[in-house]
């Protein structure tokens, strides 16, 4: 039996000095031929965040990475629970405004 029809997944290897990036704010941008996705690390507290990697993606690269997301978080959800996002907010609300600490605790009498 052949596998010719059916296309396979290339085989990914990643280098092993690869610096691997947290980060918990995302830029996008896009021009008539390509998609930019900036990611960065925001400390609490702080009003500038070091760029730690670029993403240039083609328009339908970036809409087939939309797709692959929305069907991995579906299953990490059907595995771990809904992810809750607080409501009337939108994701730049989320990435873009500065840390607000926590309330002061009421002082005693």
């Amino acid at each position: 039996m052949s596998n010719q029809g059916t296309p396979q997944s290339p085989t990914l290897e990643a280098n092993p000095d690869l610096k691997i990036t947290y980060a918990n704010l995302a830029r996008i941008a896009h021009s008539p031929a390509d998609i930019i996705i900036d990611f960065a690390h925001l400390l609490p507290g702080e009003v500038k965040a070091q760029i730690g990697a670029r993403i240039l993606l083609s328009p339908i690269s970036a809409k087939l990475l939309h797709r692959a997301l929305g069907e991995n978080l579906a299953r990490f959800e059907a595995a771990y629970g809904s992810i809750q996002i607080p409501v009337n907010t939108t994701l730049a609300d989320n990435l873009f405004r500065p840390h607000q600490p926590p309330p002061e605790p009421p002082e005693e009498e």
